[in-house]
């Protein structure tokens, strides 16, 4: 039976989308404890995070809760792949030895929401003091599938217009506009000398959550009334846009670059622009890997044809595993590390929240740059609370979705890519939503 003509199983799909799991996998599996005995005193909360400055912050800080809950916490702390293959391995197995997970709302979520693998947090969110209305609403509302909570986000994430205030004094400062940043980069990029107007993701894959907030702010959306909307013109002027930045001011080999490649090529003072999350910010104040320290400036994110339309993204959240024995216990942890109080905290520190009012706390604000604050602050008002398509293989439509900007990149004609890529997409979508209905 072909898995892409035919619905799949809850159980054979959730293997398909998080991965097939290795020898060391199948180990894991054998150690899960899928048993329903009620748990004792001396059974751990266990959480699992990505190992993240939040996740390691709060890591710091687990004595406290401990005290507060009269419970041990164990916390493990892992790389994104690590982190995907144990829920995969733990969850198929409906493993009760997992109680708090970190998750991805706009990665994984939605899967393990089909899958019933999160347990829903709507009643335990209207709890008072937690005050969920406090949350931005574009994280909030990304904590959401099929009406139901399922987690809560912590960690939140926009674009940032990073660019080189002494060589912007003669432009009048930043540009607003993507049409003056097209401008800028263009004049300032001298490739004879190795120096760029402007450097971002340019992968095929990667580059799609960067691409998103140029798709808003041209008009466009990856989904439209339920059916694909990168063939739409605003789409097809998106791509045109994005991949004619990077062809005529970008580094060479732009169709290959990532977070990692794109990154060290404006801390090393070789690009005037870069657009990327904020929380990387502190990469480019540290003089170790950093040239460009003294002189670098931050700003929101440029207007399109439809505006400014960034994302404002939870880039991790935390959920309860639906199969957990110490849910109500889980849940006091999630009350603690994102409620108001370790919010502050930890924003204070420099870890961007996702409440409302610790952004409006100046307290909070006063460990990051005073540009880069006011950046956020006006990039999470005007901000979407997604920045990839909504859907079950994520990492299939983000590849189908990042097509037409590699052809834009390398000057190809993007309108029939763009066609193709249409197609692909509305096929696909077709497909998912099957999915989701079995």
């Amino acid at each position: 039976m072909s898995t892409s003509s035919q619905p799949l199983s809850r159980r054979a799909f959730g293997r398909l989308a998080a991965g097939v799991v290795g020898a060391a996998g199948v180990g894991a599996l054998s150690a899960c404890s899928t048993g329903g005995a009620k748990p004792s005193a001396d059974t751990p909360l266990r959480i699992m995070a990505i190992n993240h400055v939040w996740s390691q912050a709060i890591q710091r800080r687990t004595k406290e809760f401990e005290e507060l809950i009269g419970r041990r916490v164990s916390m493990t702390l892992l790389t994104a792949d690590q982190l995907a293959s144990s829920y995969n391995v733990k969850l198929n197995a409906s493993g009760t030895d997992v109680d708090v997970m970190m998750v991805r709302a706009l990665q994984e979520q939605l899967l393990f929401g089909h899958n019933g693998w999160l347990a829903d947090l709507s009643d335990r969110v209207r709890d008072t003091e937690f005050n969920w209305p406090d949350f931005q609403k574009a994280p909030r509302e990304a904590s959401m599938t099929a009406g139901k909570v399922l987690s809560v986000p912590v960690v939140t994430e926009r674009p940032a217009l990073y660019y080189r205030k002494d060589l912007v004094e003669d432009l009048g400062g930043p540009p607003s506009t993507l049409d003056a940043l097209m401008d800028a980069a263009q004049r300032l990029t001298d490739r004879k000398k190795g120096f760029y107007g402007y450097v971002g993701r340019g992968q095929r894959s990667g580059a799609v959550s960067q691409w998103s907030s140029f798709l808003y702010s041209h008009g466009g959306d990856f989904v439209v009334g339920g059916k694909s909307g990168i063939g739409s013109p605003e789409a097809l002027a998106a791509y045109e846009y994005y991949g004619g930045l990077l062809a005529k001011a970008g580094p060479p080999g732009a169709t290959n670059m990532s977070l990692e490649q794109a990154m060290p090529i404006f801390a090393q003072g070789k690009a005037a622009f870069y657009i990327d999350a904020d929380a990387i910010y502190s990469s480019f104040l540290d003089p170790k890997v950093s040239r460009v320290g003294e002189t670098i400036g931050f700003a929101p994110f440029p207007a399109g044809p439809a505006g400014a339309r960034p994302h404002n993204i939870p880039s991790w959240s935390l959920g309860i595993n639906a199969f957990s024995l110490l849910r109500d216990d889980a849940w006091e942890f999630i009350r603690w590390a994102a409620g108001p109080e370790m919010s502050t905290a930890l924003q204070s520190d420099g870890i961007p929240g996702a409440r409302s009012s610790v952004w409006s706390d100046p307290k909070t604000l006063a460990s990051f740059p005073p540009d880069l604050a006011e950046a956020m602050r006006i990039n999470a008002e005007r901000g979407l609370g997604y920045d990839r398509p909504r859907v079950l293989q994520v990492g299939r439509a983000r590849d189908i979705v990042g097509r037409p900007l590699v052809a834009g990149i390398l000057g190809e004609s993007v309108p029939p890519v763009a066609r193709d890529a249409d197609a692909e997409f509305a096929e696909f979508l077709v497909r998912d939503n099957r999915h989701k209905e079995s």
